[in-house]
């Protein structure tokens, strides 16, 4: 039976000569894995629609022997162009798409998730990286987890704790208007590196790089 989806293209690496696996997040099938037959070949109809981030609808048949399904066809809805036109945009969007990885399971219903990782995606499009956007990533992805921190007895300064509230709470255009100085980078930094230690067990490679942007 051929299933209908829409989400994002998370990952893709080379399967045969000629094949791609394409993860993908969903917001009614979670993360999804498929593989795209002949998409490496010079006339395949998947051509130029599974690139990173590429944002899509497509047909898939579920595999009954494993969770790597067999891709049909793909209709590409934004491309998120920004992305492949700056590194640093691109260093935050991967460390954002590996943190969600991390932190889910496969084929499970996400759609406050993929909803927030979409908020991510086009507010890095938008407007230059900013390491508030990550931390504000972060957090509200805490907080769709249950896993706000309890800022009571935290550690942090009044200033820190103030605005991990408005990261939290607010929306992506009153996050990329907070302007935060070395000092609360710092802490910010240090304060989110230990509680997604403490809940997680590890933190995705690359979110020193994807922080850098603004924090030299």
């Amino acid at each position: 039976m051929i299933e209908s989806a829409y989400g994002l293209v998370f990952r893709t690496r080379r399967f045969t000569e000629t094949s791609l696996i394409v993860n993908w997040l969903t917001p009614a099938l979670g993360r999804l894995s498929t593989v795209a037959k002949g998409a490496l070949r010079p006339k395949s109809p998947f051509q130029g629609k599974l690139d990173l981030f590429y944002e899509a609808d497509f047909n898939f048949v579920r595999s009954r022997a494993s969770d790597l399904h067999t891709l049909r066809e793909v209709s590409v809805r934004d491309t998120h162009p920004p992305l492949r036109q700056d590194l640093e945009r691109l260093r935050q969007a991967a460390y954002g798409a590996a943190l969600v990885e991390l932190i889910t399971e496969r084929e499970t219903p996400l759609p406050e998730i993929f909803e927030l990782t979409r908020g991510l995606l086009d507010t890095i499009c938008g407007a230059a990286a900013q390491p508030q956007t990550i931390f504000a990533f972060e957090l509200k992805l805490l907080g769709e987890l249950g896993l706000k921190p309890d800022l009571r007895g935290g550690g942090l300064s009044e200033g820190a704790a103030q605005i991990v509230e408005i990261l939290s709470a607010q929306d992506w255009l009153a996050v990329l208007r907070l302007r935060l100085s070395k000092a609360q980078l710092v802490e910010l930094r240090q304060f989110l590196h230990a509680f997604l230690v403490f809940h997680f067990g590890r933190i995705p490679r690359g979110r020193n790089g994807a922080l850098q942007p603004g924090g030299r």
